[in-house]
């Protein structure tokens, strides 16, 4: 032991009387002692050597508990000066490429004279802290590496004040996840709305969080079966979120149909209506009535339909179906009107005498086109031609004189011209 002490004080005597080297000259004899490092590994290497425009840089790392951090300890134009690596303790991780430290967690992945990388896996919270690189310079270089773990959160757990809501009414309900670090943010959804909730976060131990959030809101019948999702937003987890979809008791809706007849309701006719009742829960009771007034004696109602036969003008009136469940009761209303046994039919026949003489008129109207367009055509296409007779004989009395009197005599007869126009 001693002869490893005194070759050591001389390796480091020869190197340099500086400061900086004595400073670190007894902490690599530390070292070297207590993980029994050969003297002729150490005394290879200078212990500090003063170079200009050396740079030593370096990362914090973020690692998700349970998985494998990284760090570089990283040198600009470096000239032979050591590089290594200590823990949060202050206690050697990587002396160049040795490893003093028994923790087979760190391994080397990269040595060289201008970096020193080491891993750490299955990182735990106890790994958390600031790593130091230090490089042998003069004066000596440190630069830290703060290695921050995660913890993502435990699968969140979604509850309500009440499993079932009536419409109008406020529900509640309430998200907690746990275990994180740091503390988890909780958004709302309701299908595609957003809601706004309240937020706590307690720490627990071993700075890990609980957080809780709670939402408030009324619900409708729409909301009936819609999704409302707690949705948890931590650095180290993706698409975490808890789901409840809601359930929400209303009142029913209620709609009468005109099963027979098709049209106007005349004496004699029979009429056949059907009330349509939906609510949650499921109506439990339909009833028929007949507003201010009985129900005819011998109208069948049957579960959700009435039945009136042979009717007559004094059947007349607003007839209701009233259907209930356990949140309410809701109605609608029909009115009966009873018209004579051949109403509609007078007015269906002038109906077909307004068709009949309306296509009359039409054809009429054709007709009459038609025969205007074909005398303009005829008068465009007729033929007009004109003949110059001798002159002069339009006043003579008689047709012998007419000749004589025309110019040139009878002896120009040979001479008319007849001309086209």
């Amino acid at each position: 032991m001693a002869l490893i002490l005194n070759g050591l004080d001389m390796a480091a005597n020869r190197q340099s009387t500086r400061p900086c080297c004595n400073k670190y000259k007894y902490l690599i004899v530390w070292n070297a002692l207590s993980f029994q490092m050969s003297f002729s590994h150490l005394h290879s290497f200078p212990l500090c050597r003063e170079v200009d425009g050396q740079n030593l840089a370096t990362d914090n790392v973020s690692v998700i508990e349970g998985e494998t951090a990284t760090i570089s300890c990283r040198v600009k134009d470096n000239d032979d000066s050591v590089i290594q690596l200590l823990n949060p303790s202050r206690q050697t991780i990587y002396f160049k490429d040795v490893r003093p430290l028994k923790d087979s967690r760190f391994q080397l992945v990269n040595f060289s004279d201008n970096e020193l990388r080491v891993s750490l896996s299955n990182v735990s919270l106890s790994d958390e802290g600031r790593y130091v690189c230090q490089l042998y310079t003069d004066p000596p270089q440190e630069a830290y590496a703060d290695i921050t773990v995660l913890v993502p959160p435990g699968s969140p757990i979604i509850e309500s004040r009440e499993d079932v809501v009536s419409e109008g009414n406020e529900t509640e309900l309430t998200c907690t996840a746990m275990g994180s670090k740091p503390a988890a943010a909780i958004r709302w959804m309701k299908g595609e709305e957003e809601l706004t909730g309240e937020t706590t976060a307690e720490e627990t131990y071993d700075r890990m969080f609980t957080v809780t959030s709670r939402v408030t809101f009324s619900v409708t019948k729409e909301d009936d079966g819609v999704p409302v999702d707690c949705i948890i937003d931590h650095p180290a987890v993706k698409d975490l979120l808890a789901q409840r979809h809601l359930e929400v008791l209303y009142k029913p809706e209620v709609k009468i149909v005109v099963t027979y007849p098709e049209g106007l309701t005349r004496e004699g006719d029979s009429l056949d209506l059907t009330c349509i009742a939906e609510g949650k829960p499921h109506p439990h009771q339909i009833n028929w009535l007949r507003v201010d007034e009985d129900v005819p004696s011998h109208a069948v109602v049957t579960g959700s339909d009435l039945y009136i036969e042979n009717l007559n003008k004094s059947y007349n009136g607003t007839y209701r179906c009233v259907a209930s469940n356990a949140v309410g009761e809701a109605f609608d209303d029909y009115i009966l009107y009873v018209y004579d046994s051949r109403a509609g039919e007078g007015a269906q026949q002038k109906i077909d005498h307004a068709v009949i003489g309306g296509v009359v008129a039409v054809v009429m109207f054709a007709i009459l086109c038609a025969l205007i367009v074909l005398g303009r055509y005829f008068a465009r296409h007729k033929g007009t031609y004109f003949t110059h007779e001798a002159k002069g004989a339009d006043d003579a009395a008689d047709a012998d004189t007419a000749i004589i009197n025309a110019e040139g005599g009878h002896n120009n007869t040979d001479e008319k011209k007849e001309y086209y126009i």
